[in-house]
């Protein structure tokens, strides 16, 4: 499937107010229980901390891509944040994330997924798509803006399907 599938409107939030990455992680794992209600936003932050404890999620140039692996998840569920003022990521050049992808995907990871966390690494290393990302002034004006990078002739966001 496509990544309208794995990022709805209601998991983009433009402007948002993180007072450090730690808060960061915090909204995001909110914005990623939404389609999740049978996982805790709390259960979403404390791997999105272990996982950040092996290695800093940033991309750089102000991008940073926290994902983790739950368990019950059957498909890939992601969320966008654009942050009202940058935080200190640990980025390693230094430049404070203001754009934040967080991405959870099924205990057993697979190809696929492995594949979904490449081509949105991909997608968020495009800098005209990073510039239109900060561009928007509304969290819909952010997810039109990722959802139009998605339908340029890239590869599709692989999405898999459990019985």
């Amino acid at each position: 499937m496509v990544l309208e599938q794995i990022i709805k409107p209601d998991n983009v939030l433009c402007n948002a107010n993180a007072r450090s990455k730690k808060h960061c992680l915090e909204i995001l794992s909110e914005l990623l229980s939404q389609n999740n209600p049978d996982i805790a936003s709390e259960e979403i932050f404390s791997k999105l901390i272990e996982r950040e404890r092996l290695g800093c999620t940033s991309l750089q140039q102000g991008v940073a891509f926290p994902r983790c692996r739950i368990a019950g998840v059957s498909n890939c569920s992601g969320a966008l944040m654009k942050l009202s003022e940058p935080v200190d990521f640990d980025a390693p050049d230094g430049i404070p994330v203001d754009l934040v992808m967080g991405l959870i995907v099924p205990k057993q990871v697979d190809a696929s997924h492995h594949e979904n966390i490449k081509i949105l690494s991909t997608m968020l290393a495009d800098q005209s798509l990073r510039a239109r990302l900060r561009a928007a002034t509304s969290s819909g004006e952010l997810h039109d803006a990722l959802m139009a990078a998605s339908s340029t002739p890239a590869p599709k966001i692989q999405h898999t399907q459990s019985g």
